[in-house]
């Protein structure tokens, strides 16, 4: 993730700085900005992990180490003009990533002998309502912060399978509630708005889905006490 956050920032920063320090030239679509609606459309990149808090338990030193690969997202954009600083904008798309979880005995006790980790491959239905704050425009650049809350439901959930860890079956929520926060530049051609930003996603509810209690005491969902995603997200608008 660390990776990533530096291959964009550092080219962003660069560019912008450049872009800003231009003499004044002619605006490209200069009234794009006074539609009271427009549309558009994102892809981007995501990468993504979990925080984790743990609770006393009867299986003390374990833990849950993740490994991560960067996913994809793809979505539209309806954006309602609230004044001239404040946009209010519905952004639902498709989130795609993968990860793997890996259950860690620090006591080398054979716990987790019988299932040891557990790979996620995650599709998502993400429906945010956010909140765009613009600067005032510059030639054609224009940053923003933006910020809101978040519907995810999640097709891979296995919440309804009555497998569990115990059969080799790592459940999560279908159901979940986030918040997002960014900030971005929105760059004007002579036919389009080019919009790059960076968010940070974190979870409000708890994903984990703990295994049944009548099999016995879990080694993989009892010492949890929350368990929720945080992503990176690199989109690119076009409105």
């Amino acid at each position: 993730m660390k990776k990533i956050k530096l291959l964009v920032i550092l080219p962003l920063f660069a560019f912008t700085t450049c872009v800003f320090s231009q003499h004044r030239k002619v605006n490209q679509l200069p009234s794009f900005d006074k539609h009271e609606l427009h549309w558009g459309f994102y892809l981007g990149w995501n990468n993504s992990d979990y925080k984790i808090n743990y609770k006393p338990n009867d299986f003390p030193n374990t833990s849950v180490e993740l490994d991560s690969k960067t996913g994809f997202n793809v979505g539209l954009i309806a954006d309602m003009k609230i004044d001239k600083h404040f946009n209010l904008r519905l952004e639902p798309g498709l989130i795609s990533n993968e990860s793997t979880l890996y259950f860690i005995d620090n006591n080398n006790l054979g716990v987790y002998d019988q299932f040891s980790q557990a790979k996620i491959e995650s599709t998502y239905l993400h429906v945010p309502i956010l909140i765009k704050y613009s600067a005032f425009r510059l030639n054609n650049v224009k940053p923003y912060l933006i910020g809101g809350f978040s519907y995810d439901y999640n097709f891979s959930s296995n919440q309804k399978s009555t497998d569990d860890n115990f059969s080799g079956q790592f459940r999560t929520r279908t159901h979940n509630f986030m918040y997002e926060v960014g900030f971005g530049f929105d760059f004007y051609f002579h036919y389009f708005k080019f919009s790059p930003s960076i968010r940070g996603q974190f979870a409000m509810t708890n994903e984990i889905l703990y295994d049944n209690p009548q099999n016995g005491p879990s080694p993989w969902t009892d010492p949890i006490e929350f368990m929720g995603s945080r992503s990176l997200f690199i989109k690119l608008a076009f409105e």
